[in-house]
């Protein structure tokens, strides 16, 4: 593998562990800010408390 190459998967590897750490995060927020509604209106949007529970203290 060149070197060039090599440089590219390094970067396009880092590009890509910053954007699922990104996502990740970002579900952990939604999922924080969801658990501020009552139950009623989580099922009634299709959530589960304990599902959201779970996504919002996921590391």
């Amino acid at each position: 593998m060149s070197s060039i190459s090599a440089r590219r998967g390094f970067f396009r590897n880092a590009v890509k562990a910053l954007i699922e750490a990104r996502q990740r995060e970002a579900s952990r927020y939604v999922s924080g800010v969801l658990l501020g509604f009552d139950d009623e209106t989580l099922k009634a949007h299709g959530y589960d408390r304990e599902q959201l529970k779970k996504a919002a203290n996921s590391r």
